[in-house]
């Protein structure tokens, strides 16, 4: 069933068998067993080892998008993933490390040892994979992947490695290019529904994309395709236009296309949206408008045509205008290496990552796996990260990745749990875990789905925000990585502590007795005869030795501000004092306050108060009112 790649010397042959779907190997016979792997029948016949050519190498005349071809086993996923890394040459050499000094080199043959390197971005860390130079073989032709080069064979070699790390070749029968292209580069990988954005419709969402798609192309991103079936048994079947339903298809080009004679397009402007995909089967192209033959191109110059590489053969790769793409495909994978080097001329942008696990525990306050917000009595129990927004207005893009799956399929186990996570506004010095959902503003939510990754681009005001992350079920277990990135720092750390440990300076200093949170909502009624119209106006909120800053609402009198904190109170006789400043250039100016008390039994409600001049509670009033909203518990696990 197996062939030896380069057998020239007898030290290759002695090399162990590393892949876990060879897990029975004969040394004396020198034989490969698949142990109900389902790729090869166990009952097949063994055959033992040789060459399957001369003068074998891992490149011929470079590497390219048109060197590997898929074999037999349903990963057309990993081929597409293939072909776009084949794209860039910086991120090819990070998988395939040193590749020349891999290579056979018949001049210097012995310092070939028979054995490959590679090397995968797997859970937040570049893992090294080490294979021998033995490729299964029916009659001596290559099973699986290969090249259209009879003698290269950096695909078939890339195909073994990978399905190491996956536990066999089995695992990779059926999967996701994007997961393929996060291990060979670290990206971050966002799916786009292409029916639920109705690009296929709407002109300016669809122009909107293809500019995205541009950029994330030129900037070095990798990007996928495919159609969903509309049922489960069409799946490999195909369009009247020749696209395969159910296949993952590689996007290798994307380009502003000229039409008509260049001097006479240039003047006119007049551009059409192309995007070039290839078929990893090598074969099977689309042949509606712009298909390699149609008629559309000779509305193209010659010199365009070349310049785009027009090929009329059938060799899988083939142009579509965009919005034949938007209407044909259903599901489109971007996979971004995001820039975070502040030696760059492009956005920079600030990257923070931890891992964490869902674990289960009877204890409530220990337990880690909650489930998703369905549970609200179970879902606070999730692992919780803090994180700041530190501008007025941020972009900001999350990625959760949950621990591969696939080596687990040899124990009957193997699908991805269907994950997804919440972000929350919470108080400006939240500290500690949260409680409570009543009292807590829910901003943003991912979807759910079963998919090794899960991705959200959003924009949030400044403050302070909680994500957690979950499992959809109650109880599952997993392990994760939660990437954030932002355009300044975010901070971003896991709350471990449900309240304030108690410490050596507890005795002399006090342990907190009572908790209070503010929900600080405006300020109104400033605006005095004669005075000034606009204010920047902030709070100062303090409480014992403890005050907090809100941001500053520009040129208003009336500000809304919606901001929250929270205090772990040491004296329950301590007031809460709520101030409003208006910010000068040169002094800062009093404008006035409030005090609250704090107590359990107050009212939860929305109320407004009375603006005071320093000094005690009664304090002669000032012009302008307070609202918020206080809530105390003596429970400090409550809030």
């Amino acid at each position: 069933m197996c062939c030896e790649l380069f057998t020239h010397f007898p030290q290759s042959r002695s090399a162990s068998i590393h892949l876990a779907s060879w897990p029975h190997y004969r040394s004396k016979n020198r034989d490969l067993v698949f142990q109900g792997s389902g790729v090869l029948a166990p009952e097949q016949p063994h055959v033992h080892w040789w060459d399957i050519c001369d003068n074998p190498h891992l490149f011929v005349g470079g590497i390219s998008s048109h060197d590997l071809h898929q074999g037999k086993l349903g990963n057309c996923w990993f081929v597409a993933a293939c072909s776009c890394l084949a794209l860039q040459e910086c991120l090819w050499k990070k998988v395939i490390p040193e590749a020349k000094k891999q290579d056979w080199d018949s001049r210097k043959p012995e310092k070939y040892a028979g054995i490959f390197h590679f090397r995968f971005w797997n859970f937040g860390d570049w893992t090294d994979v080490v294979i021998d130079d033995r490729l299964p073989t029916i009659n001596g032709e290559l099973i699986f992947c290969h090249s259209n080069v009879p003698n290269e064979f950096w695909s078939a070699l890339l195909e073994k490695a990978y399905a190491k790390l996956a536990g066999c070749y089995e695992a990779l029968d059926g999967g996701n290019t994007a997961d393929a292209i996060t291990d060979f580069t670290g990206a971050v990988s966002e799916s786009i529904d292409l029916r639920k954005g109705n690009y296929g419709k709407v002109l300016l969402e669809q122009t909107k994309l293809f500019e995205d798609l541009l950029k994330a192309h030129n900037r070095g991103g990798l990007i996928s395709c495919s159609i969903l079936p509309d049922i489960a048994n069409e799946r490999l079947g195909t369009t009247e236009q020749g696209l395969v339903k159910g296949h993952a298809y590689s996007v290798t080009a994307i380009r502003k296309l000229r039409l008509g004679e260049q001097l006479l397009a240039f003047f006119k402007a007049e551009k059409l949206f192309m995007i070039r995909m290839r078929n990893p089967w090598g074969r099977r192209e689309w042949n509606g408008p712009w298909s390699d033959s149609s008629e559309e191109w000779q509305r193209v110059s010659e010199a365009e045509r070349k310049n785009l590489g027009l090929s009329v053969t059938d060799d899988g790769e083939f142009w579509m205008a965009f919005g034949d793409w938007c209407n044909s495909f259903t599901d489109v994978d971007i996979c971004r290496n995001l820039n975070t080097s502040i030696f760059s001329i492009h956005k920079t942008w600030e990257k923070a990552m931890v891992r964490g696990a869902w674990l289960h525990d009877e204890d409530p306050l220990a337990n880690r796996a909650g489930g998703c917000l369905n549970n609200r009595a179970t879902f606070l129990q999730n692992p919780q990260y803090v994180f700041n927004i530190n501008k007025e207005e941020d972009k900001v893009l999350i990625s959760l990745q949950q621990r591969d799956q696939r080596p687990y399929r040899k124990d009957g186990r193997g699908d991805n749990y269907i994950i997804g996570f919440e972000i929350f506004r919470v108080e400006l010095n939240r500290e500690y875990r949260l409680h409570q959902l009543q009292v807590q503003e829910r901003v943003v939510g991912s979807t759910y789905v079963d998919s090794r990754t899960v991705f959200l681009r959003t924009v949030l005001k400044k403050g302070r925000y909680i994500i957690i992350p979950t499992l959809f079920q109650p109880g599952d277990v997993s392990e994760f990585i939660l990437r954030l990135f932002t355009d300044v720092p975010s901070e971003l750390r896991e709350l471990k502590l449900d309240k304030p440990e108690p410490g050596c300076a507890s005795f002399l200093c006090g342990y907190p007795q009572r908790v209070t949170q503010l929900s600080i909502h405006s300020v109104e009624g400033l605006n005095r005869h004669g005075g000034p119209r606009n204010a920047n106006l902030y709070l100062i909120i303090k409480c014992g030795k403890e005050r907090v800053l809100s941001s500053v609402q520009k040129e208003c009198m009336d500000a809304v501000f919606d901001t929250k904190v929270i205090f772990y109170r040491k004296n329950i006789k301590d007031p809460i004092v709520v101030q409003v400043w208006n910010k000068k250039l040169l002094c800062d100016r009093f404008v006035g306050q409030v005090t609250v008390v704090g107590e359990p039994s107050d009212s939860r409600e929305l109320r407004t108060l009375q603006l005071r001049d320093k000094g005690a509670p009664d304090a002669p009033p000032v012009t302008g009112q307070l609202s918020l909203k206080v809530v105390s518990t003596d429970d400090l696990t409550e809030l």
